[in-house]
């Protein structure tokens, strides 16, 4: 079944992230054998990555969080682009990875099984996955998904200058109450709710040990 084509569950309003159905299909991608990260992914720092659909601005993100500096290269074996860059956060230097757009952990093309791997294979710190604020219930079913895996997550709502315009309003502190991770309004193309993600992220990600005294 491919979730995000499925209206059977999505934006229905029943259950909880953590539903039977959705926890033995997650159990079921854990047990799937997946290839191993490349090196030129791996990292000694604490590493996060962005998800997403394909035009939510997680792009925009991206360079709003790393600047514009960045390596793009070839997911080996294959021709989908990952994107690797550097942020501060406080003291900590932190690879930020932008995954290919994906709509679903069943993947159904080759940049959303590019996305899987990564997300099974690797231990981020923590993951942001970037929606649309217009579109928010085609989105959420991701979320869900997301969760279900129990990844450290952060539901970062973009575009929220359209969404306005449009009437629009939506109340993240429910939403986050309801989903139980952050979730952060933002417009990332006019640099709103930056500044707010990065002291979440700083809240989400361990400190790095103090050295040794010798």
């Amino acid at each position: 079944m491919d979730c995000h084509r499925c209206n059977s569950h999505c934006g229905s309003g029943k259950g909880t992230p953590k539903s039977g159905l959705f926890k033995n299909w997650s159990l079921g991608l854990r047990n799937q054998q997946q290839p191993q990260i490349p090196d030129e992914l791996t990292v000694a720092d604490a590493q996060i990555a962005l998800v997403g659909m394909p035009n939510v601005g997680k792009s925009v993100l991206f360079h709003a969080l790393t600047g514009i500096y960045a390596t793009v290269s070839n997911y080996p074996g294959t021709t989908v682009e990952v994107s690797r860059g550097v942020m501060r956060l406080g003291e900590q230097t932190v690879t930020v990875i932008d995954t290919p757009g994906m709509y679903s952990l069943l993947p159904i093309s080759e940049e959303e099984a590019v996305s899987k791997t990564l997300l099974l294979t690797h231990d981020f710190a923590s993951i942001i996955h970037v929606v649309d604020g217009k579109n928010l219930g085609r989105m959420l079913p991701l979320t869900l998904q997301l969760l279900e895996l129990d990844l450290p997550l952060i539901l970062a709502i973009n575009m929220m200058d359209e969404a306005r315009r449009l009437g629009l309003a939506l109340h993240p502190e429910i939403l986050s109450q309801q989903l139980q991770i952050p979730v952060i309004l933002m417009a990332a193309g006019l640099n709103q709710g930056i500044q707010e993600l990065k002291q979440t992220l700083q809240q989400q990600i361990p400190a790095p040990p103090l050295p040794l005294l010798v």
